[in-house]
């Protein structure tokens, strides 16, 4: 196994997020099974949210299909999406939740999706993670108006205002 593999296992060890991914799947009944790269797969996860088929909590995978689907050559391009996830909770450990959802919810409300303007998806790979790869902005956010270079405080002194320095 990689080093780079190696190590994003650890840092999510150390930082809780691959022990959060492993209770959850614990608590939905899902299967563990080792994955490639060192991350693992909670095949057969039960709950109804988040719809996708699958998606990820530290260096653990969580699918509602079996380890063998997700790990089919035919779906290379989705199981490399998570493992980048993956990568992402190394770097933010917890933090990555609060993040994401933020990202999450910036794309919802200029584009009406989760994910096409979500920096995490993006990242991952939008078309990879079965996204769009991109959507027009919600027309009310063409109505705004823009703040161009014209529209910056300038930085000249007004005559008999005192000197910054």
């Amino acid at each position: 196994m990689a080093a780079r593999h190696v190590t994003r296992g650890v840092l999510t060890a150390l930082n809780g997020t691959t022990g959060a991914g492993l209770l959850l799947a614990l608590a939905t009944r899902a299967r563990i099974r080792r994955g490639r790269h060192g991350v693992l797969i909670a095949e057969g996860y039960r709950l109804p949210v988040p719809p996708a088929s699958c998606f990820t909590v530290g260096s653990v995978i969580l699918t509602r299909r079996s380890a063998q689907w997700l790990l089919d050559e035919q779906r290379a391009e989705l199981f490399a999406h998570e493992h980048r996830h993956a990568g992402q909770y190394a770097v933010l450990g917890p933090l990555f939740w609060p993040a994401y959802w933020v990202a999450c919810g910036y794309s919802y409300v200029t584009t009406g999706s989760w994910g096409v303007r979500n920096f995490f998806e993006r990242n991952a790979g939008l078309r990879a993670g079965g996204y769009p790869t991109d959507l027009p902005l919600r027309p009310w956010l063409n109505r705004l108006p823009l703040r161009g270079p014209s529209a910056t405080r300038s930085r000249r002194r007004r005559d008999g205002s005192p000197s910054p320095d």
